[in-house]
């Protein structure tokens, strides 16, 4: 692939996130805000629960669970969306010359923007709380990266799959529902058995929300050893899931 291409993708991609960002919540009293109704309705009710209700033993945790609720909500929206990025855009598909392969990167993209508007709301919510970020939240953008790259694998793999079977997007839904249960969103993995916490920690967002919580919280550093295996697992997802996608889409205009 040429440098010409690939700045002619770039730009393509960019406006495409434009594009949905504007489209998104156009004629709505309160536009992109809607986008952060959801992830703030969760927050409260979790900390309302977890700190009154059922009282845990996790420290600051308004900005634990904040920051949990952030990082899946891009992971969530992502991907749920990403389902429907070709069958949802039968023109563009459709259109002669049209790169798809656009479409799940702009979905991702999409929500990235949307993460890093809420990020400044979620350091204030750690400060007040009484976190330290440090030194160590220079390396967020490592931890950025690496949900950028397992996101946008995935996304690839559920985008192309959805074409052929319809019933991805509403696999994905459920599996994203079981799994925010089984994520460190709004509990200590610590609190994980012994017998299952091998098994617990193949979850990848066990590393991506430690690796939030220590720079933003406890102004450390993330588990750099756990991050770079994460980001070469992320980066051969998007090499398998595009070469995925790239096969299934020259049959996306006959079956959407």
């Amino acid at each position: 692939m040429g440098l010409r291409r690939l700045r002619v993708l770039r730009d393509l991609s960019v406006q495409l996130v434009l594009r949905d960002l504007k489209l998104r919540y156009r004629r709505t009293l309160i536009g992109l805000a809607w986008s952060f109704a959801f992830p703030i309705g969760q927050i409260v009710v979790l900390t309302f629960i977890f700190t009154l209700v059922l009282p845990t033993r996790v420290g600051k945790y308004s900005a634990f669970v904040s920051i949990g609720v952030l990082a899946w909500t891009w992971f969530q929206s992502s991907l749920v969306m990403a389902a429907t990025s070709i069958t949802g855009n039968r023109e563009l598909v459709r259109h002669p010359g049209f790169p798809s392969t656009v479409l799940p990167i702009s979905v991702v993209g999409t929500n990235l923007i949307l993460f890093l508007m809420a990020f400044p709301a979620i350091v204030l919510v750690v400060l007040y709380d009484g976190g330290h970020p440090g030194l160590g939240t220079a390396a967020l953008p490592l931890v950025v990266l690496v949900q950028f790259l397992l996101t946008l694998g995935i996304s690839y793999l559920v985008a192309s799959l959805n074409v052929s079977f319809r019933d991805t997007q509403q696999m994905v839904a459920l599996l994203l529902l079981l799994f925010f249960f089984l994520t460190p969103i709004f509990y200590d993995p610590a609190s994980v058995p012994t017998a299952y916490r091998a098994l617990y920690n193949l979850n990848p967002f066990v590393v991506l929300l430690d690796g939030y919580r220590a720079t933003l919280i406890h102004g450390g550093l993330p588990n750099f050893v756990g991050l770079g295996e994460l980001g070469a697992l992320g980066a051969a997802m998007v090499v398998a899931g595009h070469f995925m996608f790239r096969r299934a889409s020259h049959n996306f205009a006959e079956e959407i």
